[in-house]
């Protein structure tokens, strides 16, 4: 199973946004590195929900619930979409500064490709991510 990590700006979409609505289609991606990772999501594969912007911290745990498919807020078919709905708050929330500082995550995405929306992670980098949040 993949890991990946998508990140959103809580003041445009937040942690608390997914709970409430139960699921959502995670769309308007145009980055072309990032449709590759939103192409490669498996149904029941895990998401790392990582605020952005503000905060700038990973929340909670998302599952892959549709995989990939034309993204309807276009009408290019280039860009497409995955469904995503939450499947675990974090015990702690897990900053960026965490997660700089700690040696076992310098070759994350995260730390390398700041501004890639969305991300693969490696089993690795999901184990210190999950020990990091008391999980």
């Amino acid at each position: 199973m993949a890991y990946w990590l998508a990140k959103s700006e809580p003041i445009v979409y937040s942690w608390d946004d997914l709970v409430k609505e139960k699921q959502t289609c995670w769309s308007g991606i145009r980055n072309y590195a990032a449709r590759l990772h939103l192409r490669a999501m498996k149904k029941g594969e895990e998401v790392l929900f990582y605020h952005s912007n503000e905060g700038t911290c990973i929340v909670g745990i998302a599952k892959v619930i549709k995989e990939a498919y034309p993204d309807p807020t276009t009408d290019n078919d280039r860009w497409v979409a995955v469904d995503l709905k939450p499947y675990k708050k974090l015990k702690l929330p897990v900053s960026l500064e965490t997660i700089k500082k700690d040696k076992r995550l310098t070759e994350m995405a995260l730390v390398r490709i700041s501004r890639l929306s969305v991300q693969p992670v490696s089993e690795e980098e999901w184990k210190v991510v999950m020990e990091l949040a008391g999980e």
